[in-house]
């Protein structure tokens, strides 16, 4: 008897040399000849991989750079400079801005710099006049609204705003600790309640942070449909829509029409008992449920969307709506202590608001100037975080959403109070308590609205 012989074939559509050899009476398949792909180079701390693949080193940052070349020789020759040559050397510039670290070096977002950099100089500057504290704490709001629109009309996430707060108060506590402490009128108690609530804003800023409801595609991740793919849909008694591209819901979606894709055209899934107003983003690709709103910023959809807070470069939503709220108030507690402790020590026997206005003598010494400077500089910053405050507290107790607010003045659905500082749109609210009742229980259960409420 002879041993059985073994048959070899190549793979279909694979590497010619690679083959499966099978053994008769044996299913098995056994792989020769395998190929071996060629490992990368580990980076050290200093080298990176740039935004054309190669590797590139943090010590070559201004070697072999056309882009930055051309714009110096226009800058030197009095010519204009383009808007794309000047895209082209910020994008240059933030990819070679780099950090040496563990297997490879890190890129820093060139937006964080301008604070640490600009604040404490124009704040210094404005110390030694009054006109000139006049001009600085005047022209630094301006600037701020600049940016703040110039980011905001090309839909692109900054960390401008999160590094100029987060470094404000770390500069603010500096200046009290170094200017005002030493002066002897701020004892240990008063000094401990002041830090307290400045670890109470941090941590409530982490908080505020995290993950605002963020709606995701369930088909990129399982294409069967399983309790992870409702994620994005209000579900109610016994019957749950599956929200994945494909699904039949009563025919609202395999029958929409491409017109209807793109202006996100708003439907009522007609086998739900509660009939809950659904909408279709063709950019996420998903269904979303009645108040989540995409963000053109962060890129998704977010469950009951207020709005995107430059702040925290992040989404204002369902899950950290609340610890946004505690952080505003938490930040505008802390200030106004910091404030009044300062203006009591640098301007004796007056009160908070006579001191503000009226401190003679401050600018005697550089230490009561820069002090006051500082004081001013918190007020403007409050007084803005105020007001975001306070529209804040208007729109819970009319359970309205800021995103729901400007939609309503577009299209002239909502009614105006108190000249305009209040948008009723009359279409969630149930009064003031049921109101605030359903904000202090977000992201613990979904809250059914009345069939009859959903318009």
């Amino acid at each position: 008897m002879g041993t059985a012989g073994a048959q070899t074939a190549p793979v279909l559509g694979g590497d010619p040399a690679v083959e499966i050899t099978t053994e008769r009476g044996s299913m098995k398949p056994v792989k020769k000849n395998k190929a071996e792909e060629p490992e990368l180079e580990p980076l050290c701390c200093c080298e990176y991989i740039d935004r054309n693949g190669e590797k590139n080193h943090v010590a070559a940052c201004l070697c072999d750079c056309q882009d930055l070349d051309e714009g110096c020789d226009r800058w030197i020759t009095c010519k204009s400079v383009g808007p794309e040559t000047c895209e082209r050397i910020m994008d240059t510039i933030s990819d070679r801005l780099r950090i040496p670290w563990l297997r490879g070096a890190r890129k820093v977002n060139i937006s964080i710099l301008p604070p640490l950099f600009l604040l404490p100089v124009f704040l210094r500057v404005a110390s030694w006049h009054f006109l000139l504290g006049v001009v600085v704490l005047t022209s630094l709001p301006v600037l701020a609204l600049w940016y703040y629109y110039l980011t905001h009309r090309r839909k692109e996430q900054t960390l401008f705003f999160l590094s100029l707060g987060l470094f404000s108060l770390g500069y603010m506590y500096y200046v009290f600790l170094q200017e005002v402490v030493p002066k002897g009128r701020v004892g240990p108690t008063r000094l401990a309640l002041l830090t307290c609530g400045l670890f109470l804003i941090l941590l409530a800023l982490y908080r505020a942070k995290g993950n605002p409801g963020y709606l995701r595609n369930p088909a990129s991740n399982d294409r069967s449909p399983s309790g992870s793919q409702t994620e994005c849909l209000i579900r109610k008694g016994p019957d749950k829509t599956k929200g994945f591209p494909g699904a039949d819901l009563s025919g609202g979606l395999n029958n929409r029409t491409p017109k209807d894709e793109a202006k996100g055209s708003c439907r009522t899934a007609a086998g739900s008992p509660t009939k809950v107003k659904e909408d279709w983003c063709a950019r996420c690709q998903l269904v979303r449920p009645a108040r989540a709103w995409h963000c053109r910023i962060c890129g998704v959809c977010v469950k009951r969307m207020d709005h995107h807070c430059v702040w925290i470069n992040s989404c204002v939503g369902e899950s950290n709506h609340q610890a946004f709220i505690l952080a505003l108030l938490i930040f505008l507690l802390t200030s106004m202590y910091g404030i009044t402790l300062t203006l009591d020590t640098i301007c004796r026997d007056r009160s908070v608001f006579t001191a503000l206005f009226y401190c003679p003598g401050v600018y005697a010494n550089y230490s009561s100037a820069l002090c006051f400077t500082c004081v001013w500089y918190s007020v403007i910053i409050t007084a803005g975080m105020a007001y975001i405050f306070l529209i804040q507290l208007i729109n819970i107790s009319y359970n309205v959403t800021e995103r729901e607010v400007q939609q309503a003045l577009r299209q002239k659905t909502g009614r105006r109070l108190l000249c305009g500082l209040v948008v009723d749109t009359g279409q969630y609210s149930r009064g003031f308590l049921r109101n605030w009742h359903q904000f202090s229980t977000l992201g613990t259960h979904p809250f059914h609205h009345p069939a009859e409420d959903i318009v």
